[in-house]
């Protein structure tokens, strides 16, 4: 949209711009650049103008459009882009593109989520206007068998996001949760389809939620979960900018699947349920009784080995891990 192109010269310029030239690089007419600049008032862009000067962007509201994610990115990074106000469920939309065969590298982002998904079934609260819920396609030339891995190496993604957008270190709890202060932040979904003859994935759909700007959660979940502006002193941080960080860190795994030992480094180096008195709870198992134990390494398959309590050990790959002192477990 156009608006959103007049939105990224105004960003990347250090002072006033006229309209003239706004016009003259996008080949459109001053009319034109005139009513994108109205659009982006109305959403609440501070922009001043001057006679004889031009426009200055002065203010940019915590708002989630493909424009205000784009400012933060090159163009070939914003083309497969899509924004939405609301949706069901970022994974969704992109299992509906992937189906019509939309390139790896796609994103979907939404403003808020009518029916997010979390693992095993569960729903993923998803208010608007305080969090980032992210789907991003990758078709990778690999067999089922390394899904976790994938799951994991996203992880990472997220936690150098984080710190690239913010400068704030995370943690990850295996297998996949993001936690600041040892609360949980942000939870992955990685789902995937699989093509029927020789095993390999199709398409598969990495979906993320953070709690960015949150200032409050209901009690059942507030001793387990908070946000990034609730760990810090509930300033206001710009989703935007954490969003286009996101995509980069996240085509950055095109490019370096599947064998880059940085990710399982970082991992490892992040991770803090090894070390840790753990009990383990099989997978998709309800109300089964958990197996106590301590989790000694993180291999390099990204399982979690774990010594229990009878004295056997087993190598995680999946599943329900609570750590002891974490998410309100004692």
């Amino acid at each position: 949209m156009l608006k959103d192109e007049v939105l990224k010269i105004l960003y990347l310029e250090d002072g006033y711009i006229s309209g003239e030239t706004i016009s003259r690089k996008l080949g459109v007419t001053r009319a034109a650049v005139n009513s994108a600049v109205k659009a982006l008032r109305d959403e609440g862009y501070e922009i001043t103008s001057s006679t004889n000067r031009g426009y200055l962007l002065v203010n940019s509201p915590d708002v989630l459009t493909k424009g205000s994610v784009s400012v933060f990115l090159p163009d070939k990074l914003s083309a497969d882009l899509y924004v939405f106000d609301s949706v069901d469920s970022t994974n969704n939309v992109l299992k509906e593109m992937a189906g019509k065969g939309a390139p790896s590298g796609t994103v979907v982002i939404a403003d808020h989520q009518t029916g997010g998904k979390g693992r095993l079934g569960r729903s993923f609260s998803s208010p608007s206007g305080v969090g980032i819920y992210l789907s991003f396609l990758f078709k990778p030339d690999s067999g089922l068998n390394r899904i976790a891995d994938l799951t994991s190496w996203t992880a990472v993604a997220v936690c150098d996001a984080i710190y690239n957008a913010y400068g704030i270190d995370t943690k990850i709890k295996w297998v996949n949760d993001i936690v600041l202060n040892r609360k949980k932040i942000c939870g992955i979904l990685t789902e995937a389809t699989v093509e029927g003859e020789s095993g390999m994935i199709d398409n598969c759909i990495i979906g993320i939620g953070i709690n960015v700007n949150e200032s409050s959660f209901p009690e059942e979940l507030s001793q387990i979960a908070t946000s990034i502006s609730l760990e810090n002193g509930q300033k206001t941080f710009d989703r935007s900018k954490l969003a286009a960080e996101l995509i980069r860190s996240l085509n950055d795994i095109l490019y370096r699947w599947p064998d880059d030992p940085y990710y399982l480094n970082r991992y490892r180096k992040s991770n803090i349920t090894a070390g840790s008195r753990i009990v383990a709870y099989p997978r998709l198992a309800e109300n089964s009784t958990g197996r106590p134990g301590t989790a000694v390494e993180i291999n390099d398959d990204f399982t979690l080995n774990v010594r229990f309590d009878d004295g056997s050990t087993e190598d995680l790959r999946s599943g329900e891990v609570s750590v002891r002192g974490l998410y309100g477990y004692t």
